[in-house]
């Protein structure tokens, strides 16, 4: 009886995980808009109000959301789309057309993307046909056709506008913001961007037919704010099925908030980047620890995550590398230390190796120069080094300069970690520089 109390029970738990792990990610994975807005409850608003005014009175616009990458442009865009899709007037009557500038790399293709996306006349399947200029000339008297009152509004969305303007002549975009200046069918066109100084990328033409909306996005909250939205993010909603389940969730979640370290670890990610992508991806690498006999997230949990997340992949390169070629390493950043980070070349570093190599006679085995050669280009090959110009035919392979891609704190976090490394090697690196 009690072994199928427990089966029964531990089953139920599995569920409730499996259910908090489903929450979580899409929450983490912006699949959908749900959560809290960081910050950008003003934005939100003046973007509503924008795109209300096309979809109910007939208006057509344009505007820019400007801001660094991971400052919520996306979330703040979608959080409008779901708020304006839930009245009915909007659902039944707008169009959206989402166009990409990384897929979307000229003109031709985001007009072909925009008929498709349209459901036009001359779409067959999922294949558009007609040259160019007939498909815009085509969308230009399908969109001119319309009036304020009867026709359907359409919502243009450019994501990485920025590479839209790149397009010849900037077509797409003139004719765009054309057709949203005149009164014809209602048109909007939100742009997406994190560069600044987009204005001065657009022909005068194009400038002049731009709304000059623009919405900047910016993080601007503060520490205390983050350990807020790190509670937020974290906790579990109050429609969860388990409401026991959920009270013990929340209530770890509010301790590991106030825990020391906790708040120690997220302060440094703090410091390095206040993107709420870097704070997702570690709380992902967090979530995927729980499971039915660890149902709960630890500190422990999220410093694992932290170190996994911010791990040097170039460090752990290092580790891999064999004894000479941890010397040769040594020996570039020696030659980096005395010569403030100017080139080098192999018989530099050879002979730099050959100092240590009659200091340390017997404990270090003196190699071959053929052999030490070959472990300098297995550097070459990982791209731990790199040669400042294109080697040419005529130059002697010893005497082309290189330029050292690892800095001292990585080179000596490496071999702090490296298994079974000499203890002479490990005092060469961190000696100072006064015997050369």
């Amino acid at each position: 009886m009690s072994k199928r109390k427990s089966k029964e029970s531990s089953g139920a738990n599995g569920e409730c995980i499996s259910q908090v792990q489903k929450i979580l990610r899409e929450r983490f994975c912006h699949r959908c808009a749900t959560g809290k807005l960081f910050g950008i409850e003003h934005q939100y608003r003046h973007l509503l109000e924008l795109l209300k005014r096309t979809i109910v009175h007939g208006e057509s616009n344009s505007a820019l959301i400007i801001g660094p990458r991971g400052s919520g442009k996306t979330a703040l865009l979608n959080h409008v789309l779901k708020e304006l899709t839930e009245m009915k007037q909007v659902r039944e009557n707008l169009l959206e057309v989402h166009l990409n500038g990384l897929l979307q790399t000229n003109d031709k293709v985001a007009l072909k993307e925009i008929t498709r996306q349209l459901h036009l006349e001359n779409v067959v399947g999922d294949k558009v046909f007609g040259s160019f200029a007939e498909n815009l000339a085509f969308l230009l008297e399908a969109l001119r056709k319309g009036d304020r009152t009867s026709s359907c509004p359409v919502l243009f969305i450019l994501d990485e506008f920025d590479l839209f303007v790149h397009h010849k002549n900037q077509t797409l975009l003139y004719n765009l913001f054309d057709i949203s200046q005149s009164a014809q069918t209602p048109v909007t066109v939100i742009g997406l961007t994190c560069r600044q100084d987009i204005l001065e990328l657009l022909e005068k033409r194009v400038k002049s037919r731009f709304s000059h909306r623009q919405i900047y996005l910016t993080n601007s909250f503060d520490f205390k704010q983050y350990i807020r939205i790190f509670k937020e993010q974290l906790s579990l909603p109050a429609g969860f099925p388990d409401e026991s389940f959920a009270q013990k969730w929340n209530k770890n979640v509010q301790h590991l908030s106030e825990d020391k370290t906790v708040q120690d670890m997220l302060q440094n990610l703090f410091r390095h980047t206040k993107d709420l992508r870097s704070l997702h991806s570690l709380l992902m690498l967090a979530v995927s620890n729980v499971t039915v006999h660890h149902p709960l997230i630890t500190a422990s949990d999220l410093h694992e995550a932290s170190k996994q997340s911010r791990m040097d992949s170039k460090a752990n390169i290092v580790h891999g590398l064999s004894v000479l070629e941890i010397c040769l390493i040594i020996a570039m950043k020696h030659l980096n230390d005395v010569y403030e980070g100017e080139p080098f070349n192999f018989q530099m570093v050879y002979n730099e190796f050959q100092k240590f190599i009659q200091r340390k006679a017997h404990c270090m085995y003196n190699f071959e120069k053929p052999v030490v050669m070959k472990a300098f280009e297995h550097l070459l090959q990982l791209e731990l080094v790199r040669p400042i110009e294109r080697p040419s035919v005529r130059a002697q392979r010893e005497y082309l300069l290189m330029k050292l891609l690892l800095d001292n704190n990585q080179i000596m976090d490496a071999l702090q970690a490296y298994p079974n490394c000499p203890t002479d090697v490990k005092q060469w690196a961190a000696s100072s520089l006064s015997w050369l």
